[in-house]
């Protein structure tokens, strides 16, 4: 499946870090970013900006800041074909948080939002374009939103600055139709902009639904090793790698990374194929309840949170 426009990022710190609140080691990040780097992918997304008075620094490791001191020590100057990435969620960041581009090793800042903070996210998405930054706003719990609002809100990004946007399927519950539907109406409403996919697997249809996007012109394609991500986890870096067949990507460093650094974590962190992951996929619900229910000593009974899920006597 080659298109030289296709852009892979690799969000593994960055989502995966929703499992751990961020607290990996230095080996950690440096090894991800290394094979990120050996293995020629286009992006690397290796944290959040976050202000400090949204987070406490005692609660959550490094990589919800990204502050220039820990990139530095990670990437150096990052003198490689590979762009860093941050992201910025809506409400947890002051604007003067983020430096201008000429003073971070950061590429690009993505600003995720929900379909009522659209108009703030252009806002801040539009300033970081001014600071010198590649910028993309993603929005959020798309299969929660009704088609009206998400018109509107689609209508006032055609309006904006901001070249790239992105569907996320945040909850992981959508099918190949509900991704073709989304794809074509953001290619209709916001015609010039490239689109991209971010695709969760609670119902093990984040790499399928990948390809749907990516064979109708989505280019900017999210992934992550092993497929680490919150709850059921990502769309899995080395299989989307597999099926593109580009030259330009090599395999065998992702795989070293995985079996070296990333596996190892499966030990005592459960991201992946659960069913209470399934469950919520499936009716469409923020992945909260099975993550509560993941960390109890009732995980393995997924029949007791189906039914409390449901309500059922």
């Amino acid at each position: 499946m080659y298109r030289k426009e296709i852009k892979v990022l690799d969000c593994t710190v960055r989502d995966g870090g929703l499992m751990n609140k961020w607290l990996f080691s230095d080996d950690f990040v440096r090894a991800v970013y290394q094979a990120c780097v050996t293995a020629g992918i286009d992006y690397m997304e290796i944290g959040y900006k976050s202000s400090e008075s949204a987070f406490s620094r005692d609660e959550v490791g490094p990589w919800k800041f990204c502050d220039e001191a820990d990139l530095r020590r990670i990437v150096g100057d990052n003198d490689t074909p590979l762009k860093l990435s941050a992201m910025a969620d809506i409400g947890r960041i002051d604007p003067d948080d983020i430096p201008d581009a000429r003073d971070s090793v950061l590429d690009m800042i993505r600003v995720a939002c929900y379909i009522h903070q659209v108009d703030k996210a252009i806002v801040l998405a539009e300033t970081c374009m001014e600071k010198g930054y590649e910028v993309s706003i993603n929005l959020m719990a798309v299969s929660k939103v009704n088609e009206m609002e998400l018109d509107e809100g689609l209508q006032d990004i055609s309006k904006c600055k901001v070249p790239i946007v992105y569907i996320v399927d945040s909850f992981g519950s959508m099918y190949s139709q509900n991704i073709l539907h989304l794809v074509q109406k953001y290619q209709k409403a916001l015609p010039g902009k490239t689109l991209g996919i971010h695709a969760h697997n609670n119902m093990q249809l984040a790499m399928s639904n990948t390809i749907t996007a990516l064979t109708e012109n989505c280019n900017m394609l999210d992934a992550t090793l092993l497929g680490m991500g919150r709850g059921a986890g990502n769309c899995p870096m080395e299989i989307l790698i597999a099926f593109l067949k580009n030259p330009k990507y090599r395999l065998l460093p992702l795989l070293d990374v995985i079996q070296n650094h990333i596996q190892p974590l499966q030990e005592n962190i459960d991201w992946g194929y659960h069913i209470p992951y399934l469950i919520t996929g499936a009716l469409n619900e923020h992945p909260r309840s099975a993550l509560k229910w993941m960390a109890s000593e009732k995980k393995d009974d997924f029949v007791a949170f189906m039914k409390e899920m449901h309500d059922y006597e």
